[in-house]
């Protein structure tokens, strides 16, 4: 059933995305030769009219393909009207911008949806996600050891911690054993020592597992968006998208700037795994995901790296600012250059996933 989730989130997401680019190509008069969800080998597929609708092997991804796409492709005169390599700056960047706008409107639709019938959209806020202290619990090891509310932990045994997340993880695979943590107190560092207590739980498939605890908390801050009524709905969808859409962009630059571990960039893996949590805690949890999913495929695909969105959206700007297009061989080039680093980045996110997702489960799978 994970994977049947998983398949939905990413056919919906797909579709919508590459729905956008292939409306807007039919509106502004360019032929599309074929519109397809998923990459690699066809495994069905029919021509409709002048278009060739597929399913194909792949499917994390999709595509459409519009006549005269590759500025080498030869062409009749007859057909460069509808070539895409022939149009006007304007109808190539609305035929790619179409394909994220798409994304957004599919979480607006969403978040309509549950805003009309009075489900709340709750919009957490950045700062809890990061490793200062809110709470700690009397008696526990972190009181020992002389944690006070506020202190920012910064480091365990040596190893950075830019991120809640990262740093419960680290502390719960250590039951038992004494930590070194570099704090950071006001506009002091200090070094303390603690003992992560041996705490037995249960995980998602009920298994009994033992990891360390330390008795600190920290509240999830959240920002609730609410609709009394379907009219209200449609505003207070474009306030959640506009919101999510601010903290993603706000992720993103902590990230970049180290402020957050690059750990917790995830990919295919973890989204399978994260989709079928989100099913099981019902429909709206799982909708929800689908939303903030495709913002976050929005803000991936207009970065500028070529080969992406955002990557030909800065061809055509650096086409309008010169007043041509750039050297087929430049352009080139700039492609490999952002396949490569493209490749690189879904190598990370797959090294993240098996980290975070198979490890865990291979290690459940061999201690029973």
């Amino acid at each position: 059933m994970s994977i049947l989730w998983a398949v939905v989130l990413f056919g919906i997401l797909i579709f919508f995305h590459e729905f956008g680019h292939f409306i807007l190509a039919k509106l502004v008069g360019v032929k599309v030769l074929k519109f397809s969800l998923g990459f690699g080998p066809r495994l069905i597929g029919k021509k409709i009219g002048e278009t060739e609708y597929l399913i194909s092997a792949l499917p994390l991804g999709g595509y459409v393909k519009p006549l005269g796409e590759d500025p080498n492709e030869v062409l009749n005169e007859e057909d460069k009207p509808r070539a895409f390599h022939y149009q006007p700056v304007w109808k190539r960047a609305a035929i790619v911008i179409a394909g994220p706008f798409f994304n957004l409107f599919l979480a607006y639709a969403i978040f309509v949806v549950f805003l009309s019938i009075n489900l709340p959209i709750a919009i957490p806020d950045l700062d809890s996600i990061t490793t200062a202290i809110e709470n700690i619990v009397e008696d526990s090891p972190a009181m020992k050891a002389g944690l006070k509310k506020d202190d920012i932990i910064l480091s365990i045994n040596g190893t950075s911690v830019s991120d809640w997340v990262e740093m419960a993880s680290i502390l719960s695979k250590n039951p038992g054993k004494e930590l070194k943590l570099e704090i950071k107190r006001g506009e002091q560092l200090i070094h303390i020592k603690v003992t992560p207590e041996p705490t037995k739980i249960k995980d998602d498939e009920g298994r009994e597992l033992i990891i360390g605890r330390i008795g600190i908390s920290k509240k999830l801050n959240v920002h609730l968006i609410q609709s009394s009524g379907i009219l209200q709905a449609t505003l207070k969808g474009m306030e959640a998208v506009y919101e999510w859409s601010v903290l993603t962009l706000k992720v993103v630059g902590k990230i970049l700037t180290g402020a957050i571990s690059a750990k917790q960039i995830g990919g295919p893996i973890l989204i399978v795994d994260s989709a079928a949590k989100a099913a099981s805690a019902g429909l709206f949890t799982y909708f929800n995901f689908v939303a903030i999913i495709s913002i976050n495929l929005v803000i991936l695909n207009l970065l500028p790296i070529p080969v992406l969105d955002g990557g030909h959206l800065l061809f055509m700007t650096i086409e309008v600012l010169k007043g041509r297009p750039l050297s087929e061989k430049t352009m080139s080039i700039m492609t490999r250059a952002g396949m490569a680093l493209l490749l690189l980045l879904i190598a990370f996110v797959f090294y993240n996933d098996i980290i975070r997702v198979i490890v865990p489960w291979l290690q459940r799978m061999f201690s029973t």
